[in-house]
Protein backbone atom coordinates (compact mmCIF):
# COMPACT_ATOMS: atom_id res chain seq x y z
CA UNK A 1 0.00 0.00 0.00
CA UNK A 2 1.24 3.61 -0.63
CA UNK A 3 3.18 4.90 2.22
CA UNK A 4 0.24 7.96 3.02
CA UNK A 5 -3.77 7.87 3.15
CA UNK A 6 -4.53 10.70 1.37
CA UNK A 7 -5.53 10.51 -2.45
CA UNK A 8 -3.03 9.47 -4.64
CA UNK A 9 -4.51 10.34 -8.42
CA UNK A 10 -1.11 9.27 -10.27
CA UNK A 11 -1.06 6.18 -8.80
CA UNK A 12 -4.13 3.93 -9.36
CA UNK A 13 -7.19 3.93 -11.86
CA UNK A 14 -7.51 6.26 -14.26
CA UNK A 15 -3.64 7.36 -14.39
CA UNK A 16 -2.28 10.79 -15.14
CA UNK A 17 0.27 11.08 -17.42
CA UNK A 18 2.85 13.75 -18.36
CA UNK A 19 6.29 14.23 -20.14
CA UNK A 20 9.32 13.98 -18.23
CA UNK A 21 10.57 17.16 -16.96
CA UNK A 22 13.64 19.25 -18.44
CA UNK A 23 15.75 21.06 -16.20
CA UNK A 24 16.14 24.28 -17.94
CA UNK A 25 19.45 25.03 -16.30
CA UNK A 26 20.65 21.40 -17.53
CA UNK A 27 19.76 22.32 -20.91
CA UNK A 28 21.94 25.14 -20.44
CA UNK A 29 25.22 23.47 -19.77
CA UNK A 30 24.47 21.06 -22.31
CA UNK A 31 24.14 23.75 -24.87
CA UNK A 32 27.34 25.88 -23.95
CA UNK A 33 28.96 22.54 -23.54
CA UNK A 34 28.09 21.41 -27.00
CA UNK A 35 28.41 24.77 -28.89
CA UNK A 36 32.40 24.78 -27.24
CA UNK A 37 32.99 21.74 -28.39
CA UNK A 38 31.64 22.07 -31.70
CA UNK A 39 34.12 25.22 -32.27
CA UNK A 40 36.80 22.85 -30.80
CA UNK A 41 36.39 19.72 -32.91
CA UNK A 42 39.36 19.25 -34.20
CA UNK A 43 41.07 19.41 -31.08
CA UNK A 44 38.71 17.41 -29.10
CA UNK A 45 40.12 14.87 -26.56
CA UNK A 46 38.73 12.22 -24.59
CA UNK A 47 37.74 12.96 -20.66
CA UNK A 48 40.40 12.14 -18.09
CA UNK A 49 39.19 8.91 -16.07
CA UNK A 50 37.65 8.46 -13.28
CA UNK A 51 40.42 9.04 -10.45
CA UNK A 52 42.78 10.45 -12.47
CA UNK A 53 44.94 13.61 -11.58
CA UNK A 54 43.14 15.88 -14.54
CA UNK A 55 39.53 14.21 -13.49
CA UNK A 56 37.38 17.95 -12.28
CA UNK A 57 36.73 18.30 -8.44
CA UNK A 58 33.77 20.53 -9.30
CA UNK A 59 31.12 21.18 -11.58
CA UNK A 60 28.93 18.51 -11.49
CA UNK A 61 28.89 17.52 -7.46
CA UNK A 62 26.45 14.13 -6.65
CA UNK A 63 23.02 14.84 -5.97
CA UNK A 64 22.97 15.38 -2.02
CA UNK A 65 19.80 13.22 -1.60
CA UNK A 66 21.83 10.65 -2.40
CA UNK A 67 23.78 10.77 1.20
CA UNK A 68 23.54 8.56 3.61
CA UNK A 69 20.65 9.77 5.77
CA UNK A 70 18.66 11.82 2.63
CA UNK A 71 15.74 10.13 1.10
CA UNK A 72 17.50 8.99 -1.82
CA UNK A 73 20.63 7.19 0.04
CA UNK A 74 22.61 5.18 -1.87
CA UNK A 75 23.52 3.08 1.12
CA UNK A 76 20.03 3.31 2.57
CA UNK A 77 18.91 1.89 -0.93
CA UNK A 78 21.72 -0.77 -1.21
CA UNK A 79 21.10 -1.94 2.60
CA UNK A 80 17.51 -2.17 2.00
CA UNK A 81 18.07 -4.31 -1.60
CA UNK A 82 20.65 -6.65 0.53
CA UNK A 83 17.91 -7.69 3.07
CA UNK A 84 14.72 -8.18 0.62
CA UNK A 85 17.36 -9.88 -1.44
CA UNK A 86 18.37 -12.04 1.73
CA UNK A 87 15.21 -12.77 2.65
CA UNK A 88 14.05 -13.96 -0.66
CA UNK A 89 16.81 -16.47 -0.84
CA UNK A 90 16.04 -17.98 2.83
CA UNK A 91 12.34 -17.87 1.94
CA UNK A 92 13.16 -19.46 -1.21
CA UNK A 93 15.30 -22.26 0.42
CA UNK A 94 13.63 -22.98 3.63
CA UNK A 95 10.17 -23.28 2.40
CA UNK A 96 11.60 -25.88 -0.04
CA UNK A 97 13.56 -27.82 1.88
CA UNK A 98 10.26 -27.85 4.99
CA UNK A 99 8.24 -29.04 1.81
CA UNK A 100 10.56 -31.92 0.42
CA UNK A 101 11.08 -33.08 3.93
CA UNK A 102 8.53 -35.99 4.32
CA UNK A 103 10.15 -37.05 0.88
CA UNK A 104 13.82 -36.68 2.01
CA UNK A 105 13.55 -38.34 5.46
CA UNK A 106 10.12 -40.45 5.10
CA UNK A 107 9.34 -41.88 8.54
CA UNK A 108 11.13 -39.54 10.57
CA UNK A 109 9.89 -38.05 13.94
CA UNK A 110 9.08 -35.11 14.13
CA UNK A 111 8.78 -34.35 9.86
CA UNK A 112 5.09 -33.81 10.40
CA UNK A 113 4.91 -31.20 12.69
CA UNK A 114 7.63 -29.41 10.62
CA UNK A 115 7.32 -29.52 7.14
CA UNK A 116 3.91 -27.61 7.27
CA UNK A 117 5.32 -24.76 8.27
CA UNK A 118 6.81 -24.05 4.62
CA UNK A 119 4.08 -21.45 4.56
CA UNK A 120 6.21 -19.15 6.46
CA UNK A 121 8.75 -18.69 4.65
CA UNK A 122 6.62 -18.36 1.45
CA UNK A 123 5.10 -15.56 3.24
CA UNK A 124 8.80 -14.55 3.54
CA UNK A 125 9.72 -14.91 0.00
CA UNK A 126 6.03 -13.04 -1.09
CA UNK A 127 6.15 -10.08 0.62
CA UNK A 128 10.23 -9.63 -0.13
CA UNK A 129 9.60 -9.77 -3.79
CA UNK A 130 6.14 -7.06 -2.85
CA UNK A 131 8.38 -4.53 -1.94
CA UNK A 132 11.42 -4.77 -3.91
CA UNK A 133 9.19 -4.88 -7.26
CA UNK A 134 7.64 -1.64 -5.72
CA UNK A 135 11.64 -0.20 -5.46
CA UNK A 136 12.51 -1.45 -8.70
CA UNK A 137 9.54 -0.79 -11.15
CA UNK A 138 9.42 3.04 -10.02
CA UNK A 139 12.95 3.64 -10.16
CA UNK A 140 13.20 1.74 -14.10
CA UNK A 141 9.63 3.23 -15.11
CA UNK A 142 9.78 6.48 -12.65
CA UNK A 143 13.42 7.10 -11.65
CA UNK A 144 12.82 10.83 -10.90
CA UNK A 145 10.40 10.03 -8.15
CA UNK A 146 12.33 7.09 -6.61
CA UNK A 147 13.34 7.18 -3.06
CA UNK A 148 14.18 4.97 0.16
CA UNK A 149 10.43 5.23 0.71
CA UNK A 150 9.73 3.30 -2.99
CA UNK A 151 9.89 0.30 -1.34
CA UNK A 152 7.31 0.78 0.71
CA UNK A 153 8.38 -0.95 3.99
CA UNK A 154 7.41 1.26 6.62
CA UNK A 155 4.13 2.14 4.86
CA UNK A 156 0.82 2.75 7.10
CA UNK A 157 3.51 1.50 10.11
CA UNK A 158 3.15 0.10 12.49
CA UNK A 159 -0.66 -1.25 11.22
CA UNK A 160 0.90 -2.97 8.50
CA UNK A 161 3.81 -4.75 10.36
CA UNK A 162 1.17 -6.15 13.15
CA UNK A 163 -1.02 -7.18 10.30
CA UNK A 164 1.90 -9.13 8.56
CA UNK A 165 2.79 -10.39 12.21
CA UNK A 166 -0.10 -11.76 13.28
CA UNK A 167 -0.76 -13.52 9.91
CA UNK A 168 2.39 -15.78 10.62
CA UNK A 169 1.53 -15.70 14.80
CA UNK A 170 -1.71 -17.48 13.55
CA UNK A 171 -0.17 -19.91 10.57
CA UNK A 172 2.64 -20.79 13.37
CA UNK A 173 0.24 -21.50 15.84
CA UNK A 174 -2.47 -23.32 13.27
CA UNK A 175 0.06 -25.77 12.33
CA UNK A 176 1.40 -26.25 15.38
CA UNK A 177 -0.82 -26.20 18.83
CA UNK A 178 -4.00 -26.70 16.75
CA UNK A 179 -2.48 -28.83 14.12
CA UNK A 180 -5.11 -31.65 14.34
CA UNK A 181 -8.28 -29.17 14.18
CA UNK A 182 -9.17 -28.79 10.60
CA UNK A 183 -11.00 -25.34 10.17
CA UNK A 184 -12.06 -25.70 7.14
CA UNK A 185 -13.99 -28.62 7.98
CA UNK A 186 -16.40 -26.10 9.55
CA UNK A 187 -17.32 -24.88 6.03
CA UNK A 188 -21.38 -25.82 5.09
CA UNK A 189 -18.91 -27.21 1.87
CA UNK A 190 -16.21 -29.01 1.59
CA UNK A 191 -12.58 -27.50 0.57
CA UNK A 192 -9.61 -29.92 0.03
CA UNK A 193 -6.53 -28.22 1.42
CA UNK A 194 -4.65 -28.43 -2.06
CA UNK A 195 -7.48 -26.56 -3.87
CA UNK A 196 -6.79 -23.89 -1.27
CA UNK A 197 -3.72 -23.67 -0.97
CA UNK A 198 -3.53 -23.80 -4.86
CA UNK A 199 -5.96 -21.24 -5.46
CA UNK A 200 -3.75 -19.43 -3.50
CA UNK A 201 -0.87 -19.64 -4.95
CA UNK A 202 -2.76 -18.04 -8.48
CA UNK A 203 -4.38 -15.26 -6.88
CA UNK A 204 -0.81 -13.84 -5.09
CA UNK A 205 1.06 -14.69 -8.89
CA UNK A 206 -2.33 -12.58 -10.62
CA UNK A 207 -2.35 -9.84 -7.73
CA UNK A 208 1.03 -9.07 -8.33
CA UNK A 209 1.28 -9.21 -11.97
CA UNK A 210 -1.44 -6.90 -12.18
CA UNK A 211 0.06 -4.52 -9.89
CA UNK A 212 3.35 -4.56 -11.39
CA UNK A 213 1.84 -4.03 -15.05
CA UNK A 214 -0.57 -1.00 -13.75
CA UNK A 215 3.26 0.74 -12.45
CA UNK A 216 4.92 -0.35 -15.62
CA UNK A 217 2.29 0.84 -17.87
CA UNK A 218 1.62 4.27 -15.77
CA UNK A 219 5.40 4.89 -15.76
CA UNK A 220 6.13 8.64 -14.40
CA UNK A 221 2.81 8.79 -13.92
CA UNK A 222 3.07 6.21 -11.00
CA UNK A 223 4.51 6.97 -7.87
CA UNK A 224 4.18 6.99 -3.71
CA UNK A 225 3.28 10.39 -3.49
CA UNK A 226 0.14 12.58 -3.87
CA UNK A 227 -0.65 14.44 -6.57
CA UNK A 228 -3.87 17.58 -5.69
CA UNK A 229 -3.45 19.31 -9.07
CA UNK A 230 -4.24 19.07 -13.02
CA UNK A 231 -0.94 19.23 -14.61
CA UNK A 232 -2.06 20.96 -18.35
CA UNK A 233 -0.30 18.00 -19.62
CA UNK A 234 -1.96 15.19 -17.35
CA UNK A 235 -4.33 13.08 -19.45
CA UNK A 236 -6.99 10.05 -18.49
CA UNK A 237 -5.60 6.81 -19.64
CA UNK A 238 -8.14 3.47 -20.38
CA UNK A 239 -6.17 1.21 -22.09
CA UNK A 240 -3.51 -1.61 -21.60
CA UNK A 241 -4.30 -2.99 -18.17
CA UNK A 242 -6.67 -0.01 -17.56
CA UNK A 243 -9.41 -1.39 -19.51
CA UNK A 244 -9.22 -4.49 -17.57
CA UNK A 245 -9.36 -2.86 -14.14
CA UNK A 246 -10.33 0.70 -12.84
CA UNK A 247 -7.78 0.84 -10.17
CA UNK A 248 -5.18 -2.19 -11.22
CA UNK A 249 -3.08 -1.08 -8.63
CA UNK A 250 -5.43 -1.20 -5.04
CA UNK A 251 -6.60 -4.52 -7.28
CA UNK A 252 -3.53 -6.26 -7.24
CA UNK A 253 -2.47 -5.92 -3.91
CA UNK A 254 -6.32 -6.48 -2.45
CA UNK A 255 -6.12 -9.74 -3.74
CA UNK A 256 -2.18 -10.73 -3.02
CA UNK A 257 -2.74 -9.94 0.49
CA UNK A 258 -5.68 -12.07 0.61
CA UNK A 259 -3.86 -14.80 -1.66
CA UNK A 260 -0.94 -14.80 0.83
CA UNK A 261 -3.77 -15.79 3.54
CA UNK A 262 -5.12 -18.96 1.47
CA UNK A 263 -1.57 -19.99 1.39
CA UNK A 264 -0.67 -19.89 5.04
CA UNK A 265 -4.22 -21.32 5.63
CA UNK A 266 -5.41 -18.60 7.89
CA UNK A 267 -9.19 -17.92 8.35
CA UNK A 268 -9.05 -15.48 10.89
CA UNK A 269 -6.48 -13.07 9.11
CA UNK A 270 -8.22 -13.56 5.73
CA UNK A 271 -11.65 -12.27 7.33
CA UNK A 272 -9.51 -9.74 8.73
CA UNK A 273 -7.48 -9.12 5.62
CA UNK A 274 -10.88 -8.68 3.71
CA UNK A 275 -12.49 -6.56 5.76
CA UNK A 276 -9.53 -3.67 6.15
CA UNK A 277 -8.33 -3.89 3.04
CA UNK A 278 -12.17 -2.82 1.47
CA UNK A 279 -12.72 -0.70 3.76
CA UNK A 280 -9.42 1.00 3.36
CA UNK A 281 -9.90 1.28 -0.76
CA UNK A 282 -13.46 1.99 -0.66
CA UNK A 283 -12.17 5.06 1.42
CA UNK A 284 -9.01 5.70 -1.04
CA UNK A 285 -11.03 5.26 -4.23
CA UNK A 286 -14.21 6.95 -3.41
CA UNK A 287 -11.50 10.20 -2.51
CA UNK A 288 -9.41 9.80 -5.88
CA UNK A 289 -12.39 9.55 -8.05
CA UNK A 290 -14.07 12.75 -6.37
CA UNK A 291 -10.84 14.41 -7.85
CA UNK A 292 -10.88 12.02 -11.45
CA UNK A 293 -14.38 13.36 -11.94
CA UNK A 294 -13.27 16.78 -10.93
CA UNK A 295 -10.14 16.34 -13.23
CA UNK A 296 -11.63 14.95 -16.66
CA UNK A 297 -15.54 15.52 -16.19
CA UNK A 298 -17.64 12.98 -18.27
CA UNK A 299 -14.71 11.85 -19.74
CA UNK A 300 -14.08 9.56 -16.31
CA UNK A 301 -17.95 9.43 -15.35
CA UNK A 302 -18.05 7.35 -18.50
CA UNK A 303 -14.84 5.51 -17.94
CA UNK A 304 -15.78 4.51 -14.59
CA UNK A 305 -19.69 2.88 -15.88
CA UNK A 306 -17.23 0.64 -18.56
CA UNK A 307 -15.17 -0.39 -16.17
CA UNK A 308 -14.81 -2.10 -13.18
CA UNK A 309 -12.43 -2.52 -9.95
CA UNK A 310 -12.72 -6.32 -9.86
CA UNK A 311 -12.73 -5.38 -5.89
CA UNK A 312 -16.26 -6.86 -4.43
CA UNK A 313 -19.02 -3.82 -4.13
CA UNK A 314 -15.97 -1.12 -5.33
Amino acid sequence: MESSTGIDISANGATLRRPSPISTASTASSASLGSHHNGQSSNAVPPPGIGSPETPTSGFPPDAASYPGQKRSLAGIALRAFCLGAALVVGVFLGTLLALLPRLFPGTTGIDLLSPLWRLPFFLAALSTFHFLEFWTTARYNTQATSIYSFLLTANWPAYAIAHLAASMECLVRYTLLRNVDVWSYLPFTIPRTAVVMAGFLVVAIGQSVRTAAMVQAGRSFNHTIQHKKATSHALVTDGVYALFRHPSYFGFFWWALGTQLVLGNVMCLAGYTAVLWRFFSMRIRHEETLLVRFFGDDYVQYRKRVGTKIPFL
